[in-house]
């Protein structure tokens, strides 16, 4: 989870994620989590801007051979 996604947005100081959105959020996360570990996998969860935390995970693990991601496009 980006902290970022969670402040004001730049132009009308909006949230990003409202108290409805977070809670969807989370419960699908809590869902996709026990249905991969239903299928003998798991799910990592980490708080912190990505670019930070992938790259301490792949650090961590060691063999990451490839990292797909994709980026949010932001409205100028």
């Amino acid at each position: 989870f980006d902290p970022r996604h969670y402040l004001g947005t730049h132009c009308y100081g909006f949230p990003k994620t409202g108290p409805h959105r977070l809670r969807f959020l989370l419960e699908s996360v809590k869902d996709l989590r026990e249905t991969l570990k239903k299928k003998g996998s798991t799910l990592v969860v980490r708080k912190g801007k990505p670019e930070d935390v992938v790259c301490d995970l792949i650090t961590q693990l060691g063999s990451v051979s490839a990292v797909a991601f994709h980026e949010e496009v932001r409205e100028v």
